[in-house]
């Protein structure tokens, strides 16, 4: 693994651990601060992680800010990353969505780890998973297409908001944070066997996501930020939520 890859990666491995913090951490604060209005809670929770979002993207994405193994995949399938940089960079992923979720509950006074019991399931939350999760492709890689990378921490953060809120699944949208939040008990968490279904629902909304980028800006359309990459300039590398 060259160092610009070990770069990327341990990039990928701190955005998606301090985003893991941001959802998990928020989650917790905000059942103790709101513990009679769930209402609340879940607007502290989405503004939280969109804000982290931003900040986040704003930071990383001149190294890696995909934070997320579904854009990972959609940028292999684009051509913009290899195979084996793909496999290193969804592993950093994963590792981080552990990190963090550990950092998040010892930080609030609980067990580093502890199994959610908290189901989440149905046709509708799976739908919303679908919807999301392409909802999400479509946002950063229509901005990375038409040009516009220097927006996508703004887009991507107002989206992953938004989607908090207009989904019933809460817009996980993202495998390494969903299986990060199983081992947190907490408002956030998701108990181990809803998690199957939510990672099929999101591979399949990557798949969608990716079909309605090939359309809408098919492979003639030039990607402004691979011409960068000599450079060392953000592509459209950029992250997903909870």
């Amino acid at each position: 693994m060259t160092a610009a890859v070990g770069r990327r990666v341990l990039a990928e491995l701190v955005g998606t651990a301090l985003l893991v913090m941001a959802v998990i951490g928020s989650g917790i604060a905000a059942s103790r601060l709101s513990p009679s209005d769930t209402g609340l809670q879940l607007l502290e929770n989405s503004l939280a992680t969109g804000a982290a979002l931003v900040a986040l993207i704003l930071a990383l994405q001149p190294v890696s800010a995909a934070f997320n193994p579904v854009v990972t995949l959609v940028e292999r399938l684009l051509g913009v990353i290899g195979s084996r940089e793909a496999l290193v960079l969804i592993a950093g992923q994963l590792l981080g969505g552990l990190v963090g979720v550990v950092l998040a509950n010892v930080m609030f006074g609980l067990p580093a780890v502890t199994v959610s019991v908290q189901g989440r399931g149905g046709w509708g939350i799976w739908l919303a998973e679908v919807i999301a999760t392409a909802g999400l492709l479509s946002v950063i890689f229509g901005a990375a297409r038409a040009g516009r990378t220097d927006r996508i921490a703004y887009a991507v953060g107002a989206y992953i908001t938004a989607a908090y809120w207009f989904t019933s699944s809460t817009s996980f949208a993202n495998p390494a944070v969903t299986i990060g939040r199983m081992f947190s008990d907490s408002f956030a968490g998701i108990a181990p066997a809803s998690v199957p279904p939510f990672l099929l629902a999101q591979v399949i909304g990557g798949a969608a996501g990716y079909a309605v980028i090939r359309i809408l800006y098919p492979k003639s359309t030039p990607l402004p930020a691979a011409q960068d990459r000599h450079d060392h300039q953000p592509d459209h590398r950029t992250a997903q939520r909870s």
